[in-house]
């Protein structure tokens, strides 16, 4: 997924991107999803314009995976939909301070600030491989859930509140001080 500088104008022009099986066989060993879990390849869509010597990137990232929900454990289907916008200014003659982003920037062409929707860009063509792959490691969520009302597994004998209830008491936690409890009532 690169840009050509050269092919950039001050109005701006929409591009559209297929990510390839490698970049999601990379991106998903990152994120530790395998993948087979991609139900929608995604689709990189954005427009790109420049304005003096900064350049904008303005879209959306979309696909769908299939995750496993965190209470239940049944898989599921996870629609991701992540806008972004993204600004860089010409580096110039900066070097970022830290080694790995100046690498970064000499081989992928930019470099993000801390902020992920800035940072700065030198050479001829500019790879957006790592910043989508930043982006899509944000849109995931932390917590999957197959819905929000989800009930999950029962913690005493394991089956799935969500299509069967069980005859399971709830249990009280014992407090830590219940030992002690039982020794008093041995020494009286």
């Amino acid at each position: 997924m690169k840009i050509f500088l050269d092919r950039l104008k001050a109005t701006p022009e929409p591009y559209t991107f297929e990510a390839e099986l490698t970049w999601w066989q990379e991106t998903g060993a990152t994120l530790g999803i395998g993948d087979q879990a991609v139900l929608d390849a995604f689709q990189l869509e954005m427009q790109a314009y420049t304005l003096g010597e900064d350049l904008f990137f303005d879209g959306e990232i979309r696909g769908a995976l299939e995750l496993e929900c965190s209470r239940c454990l049944v898989e599921y289907r996870e629609e991701i939909r992540e806008p972004f916008r993204l600004l860089l200014e010409p580096a110039g003659d900066r070097l970022p301070a830290e080694p790995e982003a100046a690498a970064v920037l000499a081989t992928e062409g930019m470099c993000l600030s801390d902020e992920l929707g800035t940072g700065w860009y030198k050479g001829a063509e500019i790879k957006l491989n790592d910043f989508f792959r930043e982006l899509l490691a944000l849109a995931l969520p932390a917590t999957p859930l197959c819905r929000e009302e989800c009930l999950g597994l029962c913690p005493q004998c394991g089956v799935d509140r969500n299509s069967e209830s069980c005859t399971c008491t709830k249990a009280n936690p014992l407090s830590p001080f219940a030992v002690l409890e039982s020794l008093r009532k041995e020494q009286n």
